[in-house]
């Protein structure tokens, strides 16, 4: 069996979660992350994805996987009924970004959000010369993109106060490792552990 692509982000992400616990992956994608996690830290994992070929690799693996879009909401889960709810760089592209925020907080006991920092210093310089940034975290021209928002951690932080989410813990990373200095200007991905004020 071949080992998953593992993604910067993951080893951050598990630092917050528990062995043996309960996890919801929203745009799982193929499972890579889902399968990472299970296999370092045993918990019982379930994804959400809307891509028939993601759900399919996703079963493969041996995941348990619901095909949904994340924009209908998340009716069918009951309030805390996930001791961790995640939902890794993916924000970006949802339309009811505020819907989608509380939903995810009332699931989740914790939950996990990471998005691409649109306001990373090399982004700012693109758009100063008059081009949309491409780069490692927004790898995506803007007429083929799927972000449908742009966000910077300064933004995030703005709406998770203003709609009642507590900031518990961040991580703020570029090329992998962590920022700690500046994190909007030289931080390329954000990483959020959040739960209900």
């Amino acid at each position: 069996m071949s080992k998953p692509n593992i993604r910067a982000d993951f080893s951050a992400i598990s630092q917050w979660i528990a062995p043996n616990s309960s996890l919801l992956d929203l745009g799982c994608g193929d499972g890579d992350f889902l399968e990472y996690i299970r296999d370092q830290k045993q918990v019982k994992t379930y994804g959400v994805e809307i891509s028939d070929l993601s759900v399919l690799a996703c079963v493969e693996k041996g995941l348990d996987v619901i095909q949904q879009d994340l924009e209908s909401g998340l009716a069918l889960f009951e309030n805390q009924s996930f001791d961790m709810v995640v939902l890794s760089q993916t924000l970006q592209t949802i339309h009811e970004t505020e819907t989608i925020l509380n939903e995810i907080v009332r699931v989740g006991k914790e939950s996990i959000i990471s998005f691409p920092n649109f306001a990373h210093w090399s982004h700012r310089i693109d758009i100063f010369c008059g081009r949309m940034p491409v780069s490692k975290s927004l790898p995506f021209d803007w007429y083929n993109t799927p972000n449908v928002r742009v966000l910077t951690i300064a933004d995030f932080e703005a709406l998770a106060s203003k709609i009642g989410i507590q900031i518990i813990d961040r991580v703020v990373l570029h090329e992998g490792k962590r920022v700690n200095f500046a994190a909007n200007l030289f931080g390329s991905l954000a990483i959020y552990r959040v739960k209900s004020a």
